[in-house]
């Protein structure tokens, strides 16, 4: 498997290299533009699930541990969670944004029969993850209800309502844009409190942030490639979510260059990312206690996060095959949605599913359709010179969803 993921990270990242030099300062327009801070909240909490919330207290005594010196001693804990999360990943989602905005109305690769059928089947695969990491990590977040350790009957049926809310909420686009802007600012008020409630004091941000920078980007070629079968699980769940969250995100982009797109992507989502693991870490390193009040609160943000990813995955996924709520009904509509997408739940939780069979897949999705357009759509992507003539709106309209 990692010879796999490897060749897939090396493919995108070429793939991002030829899209940035070829269009350099290509206008890049969705079919919905939307304004720069509302496009980066619905890619922030699309290409975010509760993992960022819930995995990194719990991931920074393993990266500490000195029997884990020979994967993790190059750099400190704060740098190893950040680059697992930050910056260069954020590459991928640029590609496929890039791809979906420009290239595949000219190519329409993922309208062949097939590749629409296995790429809806990858998206439902991975909605149903994000769901099943919310219940395993609920019982360490809320030992209130249990032990801390064992998913409780409580645990399934908030997960249930979880998935009932998201695909309530998918019924109406509306609902997706309002919760994604809602969710990124309970998060940036989650950091805020969490920060004050610390005592942090701006000194010792600096210092974190300092250790991270420091840490991550003298080090930045070592997160290319797997270090561990960790690290490996975490690539391929970010190549499982890079095709769906480009397919859904590139309708809102706004019209930057392509320059400024990528640097758009690379920096802004990671600048919260990188202050939230330094809070994070400062907990963990000076010992101070979460339970209570604390994880309440990140369990309602991480909530809110679970619900914003499902909900836009499951509206890009029942707009692909016009399992809409209009053909369907609303009430069909959600029944069907919930159902599948529980029952999956159950058997990744299970772990009769892995996410890096998806992973793989998806890498296998990259290199056909670079296959396809070398020999079919060759000259049609060599002749781009702008969004389609149908995306290229007039700059008003960006005004007009403010």
């Amino acid at each position: 498997m990692s010879i796999i993921i490897t060749f897939g990270i090396v493919l995108a990242l070429a793939l991002v290299t030829i899209c940035v030099v070829k269009w350099w300062n290509l206008r890049v327009i969705g079919v919905t533009p939307v304004p720069l801070f509302t496009f980066m909240a619905i890619l922030f909490t699309s290409g975010l699930d509760v993992g960022l919330i819930m995995f990194p207290l719990g991931e920074f005594p393993t990266y500490a541990n000195p029997e884990n010196v020979g994967d993790y001693g190059f750099t400190n804990p704060l740098a190893i969670e950040f680059g697992f999360w930050g910056f260069l990943i954020w590459g991928f989602y640029f590609l496929t944004s890039f791809y979906f905005c420009v290239v595949e109305p000219r190519v329409k690769f993922f309208e062949i029969p097939f590749v629409k059928i296995l790429n809806n089947i990858v998206i439902v695969g991975t909605c149903a993850f994000t769901a099943s990491l919310f219940l395993v990590y609920l019982p360490f977040y809320v030992p209130e209800i249990g032990d801390g350790e064992t998913v409780l009957t409580t645990f399934y049926v908030v997960v249930f309502c979880v998935i009932l809310a998201a695909a309530y909420s998918s019924t109406d686009i509306k609902f997706v844009r309002v919760l994604s802007v809602g969710s990124t600012v309970m998060f940036l008020g989650l950091i805020v409190f969490m920060w004050l409630y610390a005592g942090m004091g701006l000194g010792a941000m600096a210092t974190k942030l300092g250790e991270l920078t420091s840490g991550y980007f003298t080090n930045i070629h070592k997160f290319v490639t797997p270090i561990n079968d960790y690290h490996e699980f975490y690539l391929f769940w970010w190549f499982a979510w890079s095709i769906m969250i480009g397919q859904f995100t590139s309708r809102f982009v706004g019209g930057m260059r392509t320059q400024y797109l990528l640097l758009a992507l690379l920096f802004i989502p990671s600048i919260p990312l990188a202050v939230w693991f330094s809070v994070l870490y400062f907990y963990y390193s000076n010992g101070i206690d979460t339970t209570g009040l604390l994880n309440i609160s990140m369990v309602i943000v991480g909530v809110t996060f679970v619900i914003n990813s499902l909900d836009s995955l499951i509206r890009l996924y029942s707009d692909n095959l016009s399992l809409t709520p209009a053909r369907m009904g609303k009430a069909g509509y959600v029944a069907a949605n919930v159902a599948v997408l529980f029952g999956l739940t159950l058997l990744f939780k299970s772990q009769w599913l892995q996410i890096q069979w998806i992973g793989a897949v998806v890498v296998g999705i990259y290199l056909a359709c670079v296959v396809y357009i070398f020999t079919k759509k060759r000259a049609e992507v060599a002749s781009i010179k702008g969004s389609p003539e149908e995306n290229a709106l007039d700059f008003s309209k960006i005004e007009a969803t403010h």
